[in-house]
């Protein structure tokens, strides 16, 4: 078997609309698409010795043991790997369950589609089940547990912390779409202007100054002692001398820690004697050039948490130990420890395995311990010297069991220090009794608290810590989204897109959209090219400038990675027609129809769809959606149109000369077309198409119809507001069309233009797409010689896999097979080829360049028209 290719769909895509999160990966099955489970001696007995925990995939048969049964009638291998990639995930501690396998049209070939909760992870995933398939098939050992481990190494290395996790969720469970901005922690909650920000427990509210004092642990002691807080005695450090004269003034225990230290790093705790004194100084060196040495506090290690100003949990903290049975040695008794299911690698469970490192060895070192000691039954043996969970402590919540005294006085903590998400470090006997009572004091307090002993704490209650935050950073009636039109189909889309941009923004919003041609905001070129994919509309949804969003989407970005957004409040589709066939498993329209069906599945509920009442494709669509759903025709009579008009229903149509919507028994003509730019003086019935969708979508977002009809007209088609759309250059003798068409659909829009021009000759300059059928490009040359006097064939960008010749023999081909006699000529290079007819147009003529590099036709054509100007000026 091979792997053809394997990539990672991020947002609503083909297979779900809802499961946004999955691994797509085509598959060559070669000789075992010959053999099917069945057909293989002792397949079902060797992946049901693997993986016994199979049993529970119901797959198709819908009950447990569901999957053994297909397994044992017979299934194709990648089935067979869709089931073990989704359950390698689940045993390395990411359970996830949707799969889909199915054939292309090339016999062998499946795309296997499987879920996944960490990418990296689901790409590993992919590859792995192909390798343990293969072991299966020939019955040789695999080590599945080391590539289980790999996973869990992997995930901990790309995964959210546990505490971002838990605000993410939040928001997910209170529907606020997020981003991830980089591969650490930094994430974006929202989209555009109603965007916030955090990393970890530090957010975008967080004060600079009031994390740069809780950093600052001996500011921090300052103040808090000003504001008669309860702090531990002591001092700084720098060298020994420092360390005796704190010494002589708080005596023995004390706590030595790295002034700038986290996490208990380089910390010594109840050092008792001089020489472990100094010793604990030189390992606090490692972290911190200065050094807190403090009085050590008896009690228990507390933790409180307060979210915007207010108390939301505490927890007692222990550190990791064990506990003596008088029979077994301290190793043995760690490795039973770390057997408690709660235990896992990483953040993966709630508690962490206990690791040996030189903070246990020094601890064991100061009681005269070794990992081979024997310890006492019920004795206690501490293996670090902080409470963190990442190193194997416990936590015991103990919210509920605070004194009221106590929560007023870490509630004026975070005041006192700043901070909107603060961590108090407390140490007394209990929090239930006043720390002025019980001798308890403030250790430290934390910017950017951890909140997983909070959320799963060993015992007691957990705590949804996440849910403030969220209620802080978005109080009710803070929205977290930004409005978003996603526009798609075969043709019309770029245009569609920056007439609806163009309303959106006349009626005061500032307004970022993706075209073909670049992402622009506020009609400002951010980035130029195609950029009609998944990567360009996450780039408007994070500008925090941005209040609405236009979005341009192909079928290419949704093939490759789904959509950018995970919803949309107005989806359109323009048309569905014959383009890209015979590419990405994409072989009819149907198969088309489903990829552009992805937008207008990812409408809200109560959102419109937006579609063509003339397109067969459109009236089957819609059939499959839950939402609002309004069409648009250049036909006033089109039985769609008036069906649903006399439901009371919302359509736009083309009637009597004017861009008119109905709305039940009523019309509403919003503009006349000849008085819309855009429609070239009502000759281009594509475009009046085009606009019938933009107004639509502009009407049912909630814009008046007079402020539409003033941006239908003051959207003026040229070279820098459309870019290949339909842009007429006029010399004095002759004019020049340039126009991206590059399908027979879009040839046709073109051609029926045409016949409405009235020129001495006409002229068209025309190429075929590499990757388009045969019969397309053939179609394409046919159109234009019904449409041309003279056709100049060039040939030199898009080859795609073919050669020159090739191309330009389909080419001829098609002028042949119009019937029609017509003459023409081969120039390859495009720049050559506008060259050759302006220099040699006759009064009167009209050229055509359908050009599949606007850019380039449309600077060269302006040189020439600019040089023209400044001769007659001359």
């Amino acid at each position: 078997m091979k792997i053809l290719k394997v990539q990672a769909l991020r947002g609503p895509n083909i297979w779900s609309v809802q499961r946004k999160k999955l691994i797509q990966m085509r598959l060559d099955l070669e000789e075992m698409e010959e053999f099917p489970t069945n057909k293989i001696d002792g397949f079902r007995e060797r992946i049901e010795a693997m993986f016994p925990t199979m049993i529970e995939h119901r797959c198709s048969e819908g009950c447990r043991g569901g999957f053994f049964s297909r397994v044992e009638r017979g299934t194709w291998m990648g089935h067979v790997i869709e089931h073990i990639a989704l359950e390698i995930q689940t045993l390395a501690g990411m359970e996830t369950g949707f799969g889909r396998t199915r054939e292309t049209k090339t016999p062998g070939i499946y795309n296997v589609v499987f879920s996944y909760t960490e990418e990296n992870v689901g790409m590993f995933a992919a590859e792995s089940a192909v390798a343990i398939a293969e072991s299966l098939i020939k019955g040789v050992d695999y080590d599945v547990e080391g590539d289980i481990q790999k996973m869990r190494e992997i995930r901990e290395r790309v995964r959210l912390g546990p505490s971002t996790g838990s605000i993410v969720e939040e928001a997910v469970a209170r529907d606020i779409p997020w981003i991830r901005l980089g591969t650490n922690s930094l994430v974006q909650l929202g989209y555009g202007v109603n965007q916030m920000r955090f990393q970890a427990t530090i957010t975008c509210k967080t004060s600079n100054i009031a994390v740069d004092i809780a950093c600052n642990k001996e500011e921090t002691k300052r103040m808090l002692d000003l504001a008669s807080i309860p702090v531990a005695n002591g001092g700084i450090c720098v060298d020994e001398d420092d360390l005796e004269n704190t010494i002589k003034k708080i005596g023995f225990p004390i706590v030595i820690k790295p002034l700038d230290g986290n996490h208990g790093k380089g910390a010594s705790i109840n050092v008792k004697n001089i020489e472990d004194a100094k010793a604990g100084l030189a390992y606090a060196k490692n972290y911190s050039r200065r050094v807190i040495v403090e009085k050590f506090i008896t009690g228990y290690d507390f933790r409180v948490l307060i979210i915007d100003n207010k108390l939301v949990a505490a927890a007692k903290r222990e550190p990791a130990h064990v506990v003596g049975d008088g029979k077994n040695t301290i190793q043995h008794l760690i490795e039973e420890t770390n057997k408690d299911p709660r235990r896992g690698y990483g953040h993966e469970n709630v508690l962490t395995q206990i690791d040996v490192d030189r903070d246990t060895t020094d601890l064991l070192e100061k009681l005269g311990y070794t990992l081979e000691t024997v310890p006492r039954k019920e004795e206690v043996v501490y293996l670090k010297s902080t409470a963190n969970l990442s190193t194997g402590g416990t936590s015991v919540d103990v919210t509920d069991m605070m004194h009221p005294e106590n929560i007023f006085l870490c509630e004026r903590i975070s005041r006192v220090i700043g901070l909107d998400i603060c961590g108090v470090d407390i140490m007394a006997e209990n929090l239930t009794q006043p720390l002025k009572e019980n001798g308890g004091c403030i250790l430290e307090v934390n910017a950017a608290p951890g909140f997983r002993m909070h959320l799963a704490p060993s015992e007691g209650l957990p705590r949804n810590v996440a849910a403030p935050v969220i209620d802080m950073l978005y109080p009710p009636g803070k929205p977290s989204r930004i409005p978003i039109i996603a526009v798609t189909g075969t043709n019309g889309k770029t245009t569609t897109t920056r007439l609806i941009a163009h309303i959106v923004k006349n009626n005061g919003f500032r307004v970022g959209f993706t075209t073909s041609d670049g992402i622009y905001v506020q009609n400002h070129l951010m980035e130029k090219g195609d950029t009609t994919g998944p990567i360009s509309a996450e780039y408007i949804l994070k500008d925090p400038t941005v209040e609405f969003a236009v979005l341009e989407t192909a079928r290419g970005g949704i093939l490759r990675a789904g959509l950018g957004f995970s919803r949309c409040d107005i989806g359109i589709i323009t048309n569905i027609q014959e383009d890209h066939l015979g590419l990405s498993d994409i072989h009819t329209l149907d198969d088309l129809a489903r990829v552009k069906s992805t937008v207008v599945k990812s409408i809200k509920k109560d959102g419109w769809a937006i579609l063509n009442a003339e397109d067969e494709q459109c009236l089957k669509i819609a059939n499959e959606l839950n939402c609002n759903i309004a069409y648009f025709s250049m036909d006033e009579n089109n039985a769609t149109a008036l069906r649903l008009a006399k439901e009371g229903k919302i359509v736009a149509v083309y009637e009597n000369g004017y861009i008119t919507i109905k709305k039940g028994e009523w019309k509403i003509r919003v503009e006349r077309a000849t008085h819309v730019p855009l429609t070239l003086g009502g000759k281009a019935k594509f475009m009046i198409a085009n606009v019938l969708a933009a107004t639509l979508a502009s009407y049912l977002w909630g814009f008046k119809t007079e402020d539409i009809s003033l941006s239908l007209q003051t959207f003026i088609p040229s070279a820098a507001q459309t870019p290949g759309r339909m842009n007429i250059f006029e010399f004095k003798k002759f004019k020049v069309l340039i126009d991206f068409a590059h399908n027979p659909s879009g040839y046709k829009g073109v051609e029926d233009y045409l016949s409405s021009v009235q020129a001495t000759k006409k002229i068209g300059i025309i190429a075929g797409v590499g990757d388009r059928r045969d019969e397309d490009i053939k179609e394409c040359a046919t159109i234009a010689a019904r449409m041309f006097d003279h056709i100049i064939i060039r040939q030199e960008k898009h080859l795609r896999g073919r050669t020159e010749e090739e191309i330009i023999g389909l080419i001829k081909a098609g002028i042949d097979a119009s019937g029609r006699t017509i003459t023409h000529e081969i120039i390859t290079k495009e720049t050559e080829a506008i060259k050759h007819a302006i220099d040699n147009a006759e009064d009167g003529s009209f050229i055509t360049a359908l050009s599949d590099v606007v850019t380039n036709a449309i600077d060269i054509v302006q040189e020439y028209l600019d040089k023209e100007n400044e001769e007659t000026l001359a």
